[in-house]
């Protein structure tokens, strides 16, 4: 078989088009379990005079004054994005897996964060727009305590799409994307970590546990949110689109805007106004990322079961 032809199939295979779709349907089942603590994670990413309490507090709080159902506020938008978000990036890592380490041998750490990088740079490109819509519908109708933000009124996702580009510009559907970019290093980070603590506890043909599974998961993404959280507040600023920086457009305009943020927010709140709704970003992160590994690797071992390939799945 020649090499495009080898291509074509590694690209279009269905071992590839599993784990994409388990990925996705992971990422949906465990996002919509904690979805509250992500409502105040952003809550306090965004809104500056907002105090940091205790997560429990928070949701308390937020229920209290705009209803229960507010903490899933945005719900299907956000799960729509990621369920694109999500999908692409396994794809991508799959895809890239099956070409670059193919059933010879088994992977490296090396290999597995240039995978995660390219696989998230594909995936931000891809699906920012969506990113920026579901953040500004998640906030719609919010009680902000922050009184230069403002209110929006879209009447759905097709409506925040077409309100965006008539008022702001398409170019406004890619707000956020330099700082996306260097967050990249988040997800590649989970993978590598990830990967290398799986195959380590599988060494020897060892069957991987749930529980472990779950444990390597949140391990992995405590990681990694730690780490890039400041990023992370940043990004959401951005998508937001409320944000009085100044600057140029382009990647110098992005730069400029990225590191006015960070070092405002240094200064308004010191360092630690950089880590503001850490905990509930952590709770939400973690338990989300975990649970999301353990529902991919239960429909994948199972799809695969099925198919009757499960040990090609022994790289």
């Amino acid at each position: 078989m020649s090499d495009n032809g080898a291509s074509a199939i590694n690209l279009l295979s269905y071992e590839t088009l599993v784990h994409a779709v388990a990925g996705a349907v992971g990422s949906m089942t465990a996002m919509s379990v904690f979805f509250p603590l992500d409502t105040a994670r952003i809550r306090l990413q965004v809104d500056e005079n907002r105090k940091s309490k205790s997560t429990a507090i928070l949701l308390a709080e937020i229920a209290k004054e705009e209803g229960l159902l507010s903490l899933y506020r945005g719900w299907f938008p956000v799960i729509s994005s990621l369920c694109c978000s999500n999908f692409v990036y396994f794809y991508t890592f799959n895809t890239l897996k099956k070409v670059m380490v193919g059933n010879q041998g088994r992977s490296s750490p090396g290999k597995d964060l240039l995978m995660g990088f390219i696989s998230g740079a594909v995936n931000v490109l891809l699906t920012t727009p969506m990113w920026v819509v579901n953040t500004r519908l998640k906030l719609q109708g919010a009680k902000f305590r922050n009184e230069d933000l403002q209110q929006t009124h879209y009447r759905g996702i097709f409506d925040a799409f077409s309100q965006i580009i008539a008022s702001e510009g398409v170019g406004t559907l890619w707000n956020g994307t330099l700082p996306s970019l260097v967050l990249v290093f988040n997800p590649a980070v989970v993978f590598m970590f990830y990967e290398a603590m799986k195959r380590k506890a599988g060494r020897g043909g060892r069957k991987i546990t749930s529980a472990e599974i779950f444990l390597i998961g949140a391990v992995a993404k405590a990681i990694a949110t730690t780490a890039t959280y400041p990023l992370q507040t940043v990004q959401a600023i951005l998508r937001f689109g409320q944000h009085k920086a100044e600057g140029k457009g382009g990647l110098l305009g992005s730069l400029r805007n990225m590191v006015y943020l960070l070092m405002d927010r240094i200064k308004r709140h010191g360092v630690l106004g950089l880590y503001k709704g850490l905990e509930a970003k952590l709770l939400q992160t973690v338990l989300t990322a975990a649970l999301m590994f353990v529902v991919y690797e239960k429909i994948t071992a199972a799809t695969f079961k099925v198919m009757g390939i499960n040990k090609k799945l022994k790289h």
